[in-house]
């Protein structure tokens, strides 16, 4: 019995892995395309993304994958997704980008505002163009600047693949939770803990790794 769900969660946690890094793939960039707009001079951009960030930021990331994943089927008559599982994890990942990219793009401008004007103004008079200011100045700062609450949002992102289930995507909580409704045992939900808490325990390590590299900024 250990071995099978041993052998069932491992199958769930690499399903919530590959959301995990897809959702990172996809929401990283275009989380700093959003900051980006944000800080727009363009007026009716600006505000078409900040409102876009509000709604998202604003409403439940559960809500947003049922509307996602089943609202395209009822608006054009099939559901675009297909109903297997990969078709399941695609939705998944689309709603997490949608979502978390709202969530970097504020983290994203937190960090670029948050390095000294002075330091750009001596840029252009060191003669450096826009994008070597960028690129050599105020993204290394903003990289070191945003590692702490970038951390916090990409180990609530490892909890938050568990919502999947809500659409039948088989991760690693619907795994230990099939045991608990077929065969009416606790114990593998606990087990189920014991992975995530690992795979947390793991990015804690990397982050830890990540910001003593960074030390070369104090």
């Amino acid at each position: 019995m250990f071995w099978s769900v041993t052998l069932s969660l491992l199958d769930g946690l690499w399903t919530s892995f590959e959301i995990f890094i897809f959702t990172l793939l996809f929401s990283l960039p275009l989380g700093l395309v959003l900051s980006f707009g944000v800080m727009s001079r363009w007026g009716l951009l600006r505000g078409l993304i900040q409102t876009l960030v509000w709604i998202i930021r604003g409403t439940p990331l559960m809500l947003q994958l049922i509307i996602i994943f089943y609202g395209p089927g009822l608006w054009l008559g099939h559901n675009i997704w297909n109903g297997s599982e990969s078709g399941r994890i695609t939705a998944t990942v689309v709603a997490f980008s949608i979502n978390y990219a709202c969530y970097f793009s504020v983290i994203f401008r937190g960090g670029i505002e948050g390095v000294p004007v002075g330091q750009r103004e001596a840029g252009e008079v060191l003669g450096m163009t826009k994008s070597q200011i960028f690129f050599k100045v105020t993204l290394l700062q903003m990289i070191k600047r945003v590692v702490p609450p970038m951390s916090n949002e990409v180990m609530t992102l490892v909890k938050d693949t568990s919502l999947a289930r809500i659409i039948a995507a088989y991760e690693l909580t619907f795994a230990g939770y099939s045991f608990m409704k077929s065969q009416g045992i606790t114990w593998p939900l606990f087990y189920t803990g014991v992975f995530y808490l690992a795979f947390v325990g793991i990015l804690t390590l990397l982050f830890n790794y990540i910001e003593r590299r960074l030390d070369y900024f104090r």
